[in-house]
């Protein structure tokens, strides 16, 4: 699945809010970071790739990347005329999926591979104490600002995103795919149905678990008490990008934080590649082999 050796090729450049989003944006200034938690060196079998009418690559110049911002913007709903931007954006791999024929963006996500040891210097970690994953024996890689365009619901589209994923994951040999998965509104009430879903069925190991940094949380255990959930609603509440995260194995953070900046809400989600059910891992593959760029 996804990979932590994806090439950085612009160095010097979490119902959802508007489109389909994963990680959320804002949040305070990321603190230096250093060397060791750049981008890792150039992947193999980063090139295009190429399903039905849609393509996903990795951003090239500048212009692409401020189109990517963009989406971003219109996705997160925060001032569409002016592109969104982080000093994140810098250490990341861009990727976005486009309309082979008109070339218009729909969907769009960054990447930020990561030791270990460097995962304390995430986008992630400025919401969340994730001094345990220091231990994690192996390469960690972090996705964020993915986004899907709100008039664009083609299912192809998340295919190929995920795709790309799996094919740079096993280029690279990540071994813990994490980012933060958010949900409309900075009010819980109406995410208590997926907040207890997530906190019976997909919590994280101990020996992993995120800790609580923000001071701005809903904590599960003191916040769900007494709700009585709908397993119906909360299957139809989960964010897409969340729910492929928890269908390969995923899990959550005990907590959700909130972005009052965006109106919106996160949960720390994570992936363990090795833990991937063996049948989605083959389907994930044989949908990365099948290059259709030909068609």
């Amino acid at each position: 699945m996804v990979s932590g050796t994806v090439p950085r090729t612009v160095s010097d450049c979490e119902p959802m809010p508007r489109g389909v989003q994963g990680a959320g944006q804002g949040g305070p200034t990321p603190r230096p970071v250093p060397n060791q938690a750049v981008c890792a060196p150039p992947a193999q079998g980063a090139t295009p790739l190429r399903k039905g009418s849609y393509t996903a690559r990795i951003i090239t110049s500048a212009p692409d990347l401020a189109r990517a911002q963009t989406l971003r913007s219109l996705c997160f709903d925060t001032a569409p005329a002016t592109p969104d931007h982080d000093p994140f954006d810098a250490r990341c791999t861009h990727v976005v999926v486009q309309d082979a024929v008109t070339e218009q963006l729909v969907c769009c996500f960054r990447l930020l591979p990561l030791s270990p040891q460097a995962i304390a210097t995430s986008y992630s970690a400025q919401y969340y104490n994730l001094a345990r994953l220091a231990q994690y024996p192996g390469p960690a890689l972090e996705l964020g600002r993915f986004c899907i365009h709100p008039d664009h619901t083609d299912p192809d589209i998340l295919r190929l995103a995920w795709a790309f994923l799996t094919k740079a994951v096993d280029a690279g040999g990540v071994q813990l795919l994490f980012g933060c998965a958010s949900f409309s509104g900075n009010h819980a009430t109406p995410h208590l149905d997926a907040f207890a879903h997530l906190c019976a069925k997909h919590q994280a190991p101990a020996h992993w678990a995120p800790m609580p940094k923000s001071q701005t949380l809903f904590d599960f255990k003191t916040g769900l008490v007494g709700h009585k959930p709908d397993p119906r609603r909360a299957q139809a509440t989960l964010p897409p990008l969340l729910r492929s995260y928890l269908l390969m194995g995923g899990w959550v953070s005990d907590h959700a934080v909130y972005d009052h900046d965006l109106r919106t809400m996160h949960v720390f989600t994570a992936v363990e590649i090795a833990a991937i059910p063996a049948t989605r891992a083959r389907l994930l593959r044989a949908l990365a082999a099948t290059d259709q760029s030909s068609v």
